[in-house]
């Protein structure tokens, strides 16, 4: 597509808009309540029988080794230390040595996450004691970093020999892009530029370290996120160098001969070895460097790091005015929303490298789904409606956002899907290994906890997928109870949003302006695909009577256009009927089932309701105007459960493992479908989406 930049937009300023609905706000007061302080517990070891975390104890080594060497009067240049590799703490210890990282090379963005998750809650809750629990974790992170900058305790503890020597496998350019994350929005948040300072030097020291120039090093990170992180460091100090950096990584990944082999016989070398030429062409395509970022055409590899590429892609794609890069974009998401895309939001077919699978191949038993990873497509979704507003991504994101992501947290916060399958027979879960990464129950923490905390970072930060503006423009993509500002030149226009999504398909938008000012500027309103837009309305009045407005519709939004002033007042009317759901006929699993979807919200069936053995159950598709919408609030929040029409297989047992075939004698029943984001909320027991017919 081409660009058009009078449609470019930016995040509204979580400053500039508070989240008032009954639904997103109890989810932004779980995170502040309940999250945070549990994460924070969980950082430091204080989880009784959850995995530990160690990510503050190695910060705080790091720590001691930087001011031992300070009091000797050098700086830490050579590795003092033996180098040693991932170690986990000896289930027998009660401590761990003071001197020694424990945990995954990545532990340090447990930090980053956190202090992100922490700096948007600040934003739309101040709150002086979390305050000040940050800026005293700030200090003892930044007491870790080396003074040329560089900043990743694995390698300070462990030896600096080893130091950006494997970039495929050991995160040192994801822990700057998580670091930077935070610290950003810890800035922006706050004002306080410590960590940003820090973040920083760690970023002036990679850009030393890798480019185009002679003796620079030409690899790129093996866990993408530098890219989009970088981008946003540019946009909040204004230094291009670090936008360059970020198209450097994006450009030179995939380029031949691959810097992985490079880096590979590099350190084969040294150990005295000879590496075996690996001659598949897909060798690196788990990582997304199989190819130039430009002939990308198929989403592969790791699911997480692939939308993470992408997103870093559309921010530089914007910012550059790269055409071919957004080409690149758009088949990608294309390759995800038309081939690899669950009902649930959810990608990521196969636990087998937490990948996508080939086109199509979608099962619900094994599926990984991973929450980051419907996180990262929310990433991406956004990235691409700032480019180009279009309900298509908008959709995604919303079916992402209300289903995956939720579904990765208990209701009260305390527990945690890593993967999220859309059929689960707990007995399976329990004995079959080919199913052991679906576990029945969410758990309290994880070793590899990169989905607790970033299930905080995007709930405290919805307002920004919600909102997105450029000078005289608001875009409205997801509808949530809000108060808001938009500042159209040295005036500002305030809009209240009430709504009752996503149980109902309204929502009242109230203006209001300076006394006696009127203030010309576009509002744009998405209309949802999961609404039949021909019976949808979207009214603009002015203290009850009708006004008119400019009215532009493209690309499923709706611009109204013209002065407003206070005492004006959208309504927007969207029906929201129930959708009884089928998948193109290369899901082989799926032929012969269908789900249930209303508004945003894919709903599941649950034992708790239907008994076990789902897979004996059907929809009574002769009855299925009958399905009856039911208020449901025994999970502590209002939920509207679906009642279906229904039919059950009589069980057949005793009869011989294989029996001459007879129809089946059908039990007619009413069959209970609860949002698929509050399952396993209730006890163990088995869950399905797709139901047969």
């Amino acid at each position: 597509m081409t660009m058009r930049e009078e449609r470019f937009s930016v995040p509204l300023n979580l400053k500039q808009v508070r989240i008032t609905d009954e639904f997103w706000h109890r989810e932004q007061e779980l995170v502040r309540t309940e999250v945070i302080p549990y994460q924070w517990e969980a950082l430091n070891d204080h989880i009784p029988d959850a995995a530990p975390s160690f990510c503050m104890h190695n910060f705080k080594a790091a720590g001691k080794m930087m001011k031992e060497k300070k009091k000797k009067g050098n700086a830490y240049v050579e590795p003092t230390y033996t180098f040693r590799g991932f170690e986990a703490l000896p289930e027998d210890a009660e401590h761990p040595e003071e001197d020694r990282f424990y945990g995954f090379v990545f532990q340090d963005t447990d930090f980053s996450k956190w202090i992100e998750a922490v700096a948007y809650s600040l934003t739309q809750h101040p709150d002086e004691a979390l305050e000040k629990i940050a800026d005293e974790a700030i200090d003892v992170v930044c007491a870790a970093q080396l003074e040329n900058g560089y900043l990743d305790t694995y390698y300070i503890i462990n030896g600096m020999d080893k130091a950006f020597t494997n970039l495929r496998d050991h995160h040192e350019l994801y822990c700057l892009g998580h670091l930077v994350e935070g610290a950003v929005a810890y800035y922006e948040a706050t004002g306080k530029d410590k960590l940003l300072k820090a973040a920083c030097r760690f970023a002036d020291y990679v850009d030393s370290y890798f480019g185009p120039k002679e003796g620079q090093c030409k690899g790129y990170p093996g866990h993408e996120i530098a890219e989009m992180a970088l981008v946003r460091l540019y946009q909040v100090t204004g230094k291009e160098k670090y936008l360059k950096l970020s198209q450097f990584f994006l450009q030179q990944r995939g380029t031949q001969p691959y810097y992985f082999d490079t880096e590979e016989e590099v350190r084969a070398s040294y150990a005295g070895g000879k590496v075996i030429p690996n001659k598949n062409p897909m060798r690196y395509a788990y990582h997304q460097a199989h190819k130039t970022v430009y002939a990308q055409d198929e989403a592969v590899g790791h699911a997480v790091r692939a939308v993470y590429l992408y997103s870093g892609m559309a921010d530089v794609a914007r910012l550059t005015k790269d055409e071919k890069m957004l080409e690149a974009c758009e088949r990608l998401w294309d390759s995800i929303t038309k081939e690899k895309l669950y009902i649930t939001g959810g990608i990521g077919g196969t636990h087998l490298g937490e990948a996508f699978s080939f086109p199509f191949d979608l099962p619900n038993d094994t599926a990984y789904s991973e929450t980051c990873a419907a996180i990262g497509l929310a990433f991406f979704a956004r990235r691409m409606l700032e480019i180009k507003p279009d309900r298509k991504y908008a959709d995604v994101m919303e079916l992402a956002l209300y289903n995956t992501v939720l579904s990765g947290m208990a209701l009260d916060g305390k527990s945690f899907f890593y993967v999220n399958p859309l059929e689960v027979v707990p007995e399976a879960c329990h004995k079959d290994e080919r199913k052991f990464h679906v576990k029945p129950v969410r758990q309290k923490w994880f070793g590899c906890a990169c989905c607790p905390p970033n299930i905080a970072r995007i709930v405290s930060s919805v307002p920004s997928y919600a909102y997105t503006e450029n000078d005289d423009t608001l875009w409205v993509h997801l509808y949530m109870g809000s108060k808001l500002t938009k500042k159209v030149g040295n005036k500002e226009l305030q809009l209240t949003v009430t709504t009752r999504m996503p149980w109902e398909g309204s929502a009242l938008l109230e203006v209001t302006t300076e006394e006696n000012t009127g203030i010309e500027a576009t509002i744009s309103l998405r209309i949802p695909g999961w609404t039949e837009e021909e019976k949808s309305s979207i009214l603009v009045k002015h203290q009850g009577n009708k006004k008119n407005m400019t009215r532009v519709s493209e690309d499923g939004y709706v611009y109204l256009s013209g002065v407003w002033e206070s005492g004006d007042t959208i309504e927007v009317t969207f029906p929201m009927e129930v959708q009884m759901v089928s998948a193109d006929t290369r899901v082989r699993e799926n032929v012969g089932k269908v789900a249930f979807m209303r508004g945003p919200v894919t709903y599941c069936m649950e034992e708790i309701d239907n008994g076990k053995d789902l897979h004996l159950c059907r929809v009574d598709v002769d009855s299925i105007e009958k399905v009856r919408i039911e208020k449901n609030t025994e999970l502590g929040l209002p939920l509207m459960f679906l009642k279906v029409p229904g039919k059950r297989d009589k069980k057949v047992e005793g009869e011989g493992l294989y029996t001459k075939y007879k129809q089946s004698e059908l039990i007619p029943t009413e069959l209970t479908f609860v949002p698929y984001f509050v399952w396993n909320n209730r006890g163990e027991g088995e869950m399905s989406v797709w139901v047969r017919v």
